[in-house]
C-alpha cells in the first residue's frame, strides 16, 4: 500500500513539566543528557520556558509554564509531569495534517510556517489519547540547529557531565482505559497508517493477581513503534488501572531508549541515583536453560537486575526505572537489541510480580 503518511522519525518528545528548569538538571545529571536549546523571558517568550535536552538521536523538550492559567498549567495540574507531544518529523506538514484530518484526527494545530534567518518551520498537530497529542515536523527548508524561537544553551549546561550510552528512542508505550484499546488501534491503523506488528492477550501478560492486554503498532518503516496497552480482568488493579488514577486519562507510560551496551549504560544510570525495578534471583537460575547462550555474563545481568528475552530473531536485553515523579505515572526502558524484534514477552511475569511489589509499597495494589 502507498504510505500517506511517511514518517521519517521521532522529531522529539515534550514533557510538561512542574519546573522545567529543574527536571534539565535531573535529565542532564541523571540520563547524560546535553541542554542545546532554550526559549523563554530571555528571548521573548512570554507564555512559557521550555529546555532541549538531547543524546544521541533522542531529543527531549521540558515546558513549565508562567502563568497558572493557561493550558499547560492546568494539564499538569491534572496529570502532573508527563508527556505532551510525540513529535514526527516529516516531509510535508501541511499534507500529513490534512491526510490525518480527512481519515478522522481531530486537529490542534494547522500547519503554521515560521520563516526565519535559518529558513522554513512548518509545525502541525492531531490528537491522540488522553490530551497526548502528534505534531508534525517539516524541516527540509530549515537550516537551524534548534527550534525558532530557541538559543543556543551550551552555555547553561552542567559541567564534566558524560553521556550514559542512550542513542535512540527504541518504543513508547500508551496506557489507555478498558476496552479502548482497539479503537486506538485502529485510529493509528487508519489515520495514521500504522500496521500491528505483536499483540498480547491476558494470557501472555499477567500473575496471580493483575492482567493487561497490548497490541504493538509501527509505522510502515518500522521506526515508529507504538505499543497500547488497557488492563484486563484481574484480582487486584493492575499497574494500568494506576496509571489510568494517578495521570487521570490515557497517557504515555513510558519511553524505551536503547543503547548498544546495556552493562554500561545501566552501570552509569545507577552511579546518578536512577533506581530500577529488581526481579528475584531465581529468575537467573532457568535463564540460560530458556534463551540459550548470550554473549554476556549472567552474573553481572544479574547483579543490575537486567532481563533478557529471545525471539526467531536474536535477543535483547532490557530493565525499568522505577517511576521518575511522584506520581506513579512516567518511567523509562533501558533495551539493548541483538536481532530481536519483539518486546521481551518471556520476561512479561517476572517484570509484572516486581511492579506488584511496587505497587503494594505505594498501596495501590
Amino acid at each position: 500500500m502507498e504510505d500517506f503518511l511517511p514518517l521519517k522519525r521521532i522529531d522529539y518528545i515534550e514533557f510538561f513539566c512542574g519546573n522545567a528548569k529543574q527536571s534539565a538538571i535531573y535529565y542532564q545529571y541523571a540520563f547524560g543528557f546535553k541542554l542545546t536549546g532554550y526559549s523563554g523571558l530571555e528571548t521573548g517568550n512570554k507564555a512559557f520556558a521550555s529546555y532541549i535536552l538531547e543524546q544521541g538521536k533522542i531529543r527531549f523538550i521540558l515546558t513549565s509554564p508562567y502563568s497558572d492559567d493557561s493550558f499547560i498549567a492546568e494539564h499538569i495540574k491534572k496529570h502532573g509531569d508527563g508527556v505532551r507531544d510525540v513529535a514526527f518529523e516529516v516531509d510535508d506538514a501541511v499534507k500529513a495534517f490534512d491526510e490525518t484530518v480527512k481519515r478522522g484526527a481531530v486537529p490542534v494545530l494547522e500547519p503554521t510556517i515560521i520563516e526565519n534567518e535559518d529558513g522554513r518551520f512548518i509545525k502541525s498537530s492531531i490528537k491522540t489519547f488522553g490530551d497526548t497529542i502528534h505534531s508534525f515536523i517539516e524541516r527540509k527548508n530549515y537550516s537551524g540547529k534548534l527550534f525558532p524561537g530557541f538559543v543556543n544553551a551550551s552555555a547553561k549546561c552542567l559541567k564534566d557531565i558524560t553521556d550514559t550510552g542512550l542513542k535512540a528512542v527504541d518504543h513508547m508505550v500508551g496506557n489507555v482505559e478498558l476496552g479502548e484499546m482497539i479503537n486506538w488501534v485502529e485510529f493509528y491503523s487508519h489515520t495514521l497508517g500504522f500496521n500491528q506488528l505483536l499483540s498480547f492477550d491476558d494470557k501472555d501478560i499477567s500473575t496471580e493477581y493483575t492482567a493487561l492486554m497490548s497490541k504493538v503498532m509501527q509505522n510502515n518503516t518500522g521506526k515508529i513503534k507504538i505499543p497500547i496497552n488497557e488492563p484486563a480482568a484481574g484480582k487486584k488493579k493492575s499497574q494500568i488501572e494506576e496509571y489510568l488514577d494517578f495521570y487521570k486519562s490515557p497517557g504515555i507510560q513510558h519511553v524505551a531508549m536503547s543503547t548498544p551496551d546495556i552493562l554500561d549504560t545501566v552501570k552509569r544510570l545507577s552511579s546518578r541515583g536512577v533506581e530500577f525495578l529488581t526481579v528475584p534471583t531465581t529468575y537467573y537460575t532457568e535463564l540460560v536453560k530458556r534463551i540459550g547462550k548470550i554473549d554476556e555474563n549472567i552474573r553481572e545481568l544479574e547483579k543490575l537486575g537486567i532481563l533478557v528475552d529471545r525471539d526467531e530473531d536474536g535477543y535483547l536485553l532490557q530493565i525499568f526505572t522505577k517511576p521518575v515523579e511522584d506520581r506513579p505515572t512516567l518511567f523509562f526502558e533501558i533495551i539493548q537489541r541483538k536481532g530481536a524484534r519483539s518486546f521481551g514477552k518471556g520476561n512479561f511475569k517476572a517484570l509484572f510480580e516486581s511492579i506488584e511489589r511496587e505497587q503494594s509499597l505505594r498501596g495501590t495494589l
